[in-house]
């Protein structure tokens, strides 16, 4: 897939595209939709398929101070957008510059004039331009304008009406329920990090673990879970850790995990992990002794989880479910 990070001077090679646009956070089912529409109108009209995102995202920009969860940095973002088999990708540098163009100025000068875009498709919430004045009427009526067609998609919903969203995806991971995440998404949950040398605390109990931390706002509910743990090409099952370490003396949260058949060394090595099941909350114990007997039954019990979902992967029967579970994403 090809990436193009500029807004003002698009290269003919990129330009007469159908192009998807949003930010696209978590890439979840609602915006495959979107990305699947571009897709699908591209393919009909023998042309390239093409996705707008925004990086930073908007409220990283507007308000840097407050820590904000991002479901799928960039470079996640975009391998998740190529996995659905699209060709390329505007990433545009949402700063002062794009952040101040007004509705009409985006309409006309970004994806009309530069990108020159044959036909846009966005959700039905979508907005833009200065002080996000611009909505999906306005886009139709200045692509009537300017010769591309506009198509909006209808929400995605699960039964019972709820309506499939970034946020929504968020407080579930905050409240550890990560398949609950995962039906939105349409695949596990996944971050990266490069592993770090920790205080030996686990390799001391029987248990060694691998460490890094999230990345800022990434704040998923403090506890155990069942994961699969992806380096180098291949997957292993994991029963991982996610908090301050209370039995030692609380301090900064931070994500271990056990990799269940595996002897080796990853320090400084970057890897990825996905969110099977949430395990248990968080719990100090009396001794050491007291964690490491109940760590025992937390990788028994992770290890039943992951057999059933190797068996039988709920995420299969979604395109981006099944696109990750025949390939490790590059962890580079």
């Amino acid at each position: 897939m090809d990436i193009v990070r500029s807004w003002q001077k698009t290269p003919r090679a990129h330009q007469g595209s159908v192009l998807a646009i949003g930010n696209f956070d978590g890439v979840y089912r609602g915006h495959q939709a979107v990305l699947n529409e571009a897709k699908r109108i591209a393919a009909a009209e023998g042309r390239r398929a093409g996705a707008v995102v925004f990086e930073p995202h908007p409220r990283e920009f507007f308000a840097p101070e407050q820590p904000f969860f991002r479901l799928t940095p960039l470079p996640v973002k975009l391998e998740l957008i190529e996995a659905l088999g699209l060709d390329q990708t505007f990433v545009l540098t949402f700063d002062k510059a794009l952040s101040s163009l007004s509705a009409d100025d985006f309409a006309t000068n970004v994806v009309g004039a530069s990108f020159g875009a044959s036909h846009v498709v966005v959700g039905y919430d979508f907005t833009y331009g200065k002080g996000r004045t611009g909505s999906v009427e306005h886009l139709a009526a200045r692509g009537k304008m300017l010769g591309y067609g506009v198509d909006v998609v209808a929400p995605v919903t699960l039964e019972g009406g709820i309506t499939f969203s970034s946020s929504t995806i968020r407080d579930h991971l905050r409240l550890g329920e990560v398949r609950e995440a995962a039906e939105q998404l349409g695949y596990w949950w996944r971050a990266r990090g490069l592993v770090t040398k920790g205080a030996g605390r686990g390799k001391g109990l029987g248990f060694p673990t691998l460490n890094f931390k999230l990345a800022p706002g990434q704040d998923v509910r403090h506890g155990i879970y069942a994961m699969r743990v992806h380096h180098g090409g291949e997957r292993h099952h994991a029963a991982g850790y996610v908090g301050p370490r209370p039995t030692f003396g609380a301090g900064d949260p931070i994500l271990e995990a056990f990799l269940l058949d595996f002897s080796g060394n990853l320090y400084d090595q970057a890897v990825e992990v996905e969110f099977i099941d949430f395990l248990r909350p968080d719990h100090a114990f009396d001794s050491a002794e007291v964690l490491a007997a109940q760590m025992a039954q937390d990788c028994e019990h992770a290890r039943t989880v992951l057999r059933a979902v190797e068996a039988n992967d709920p995420m299969g029967r979604f395109t981006l479910g099944e696109a990750l579970a025949d390939r490790a994403l590059d962890c580079g």
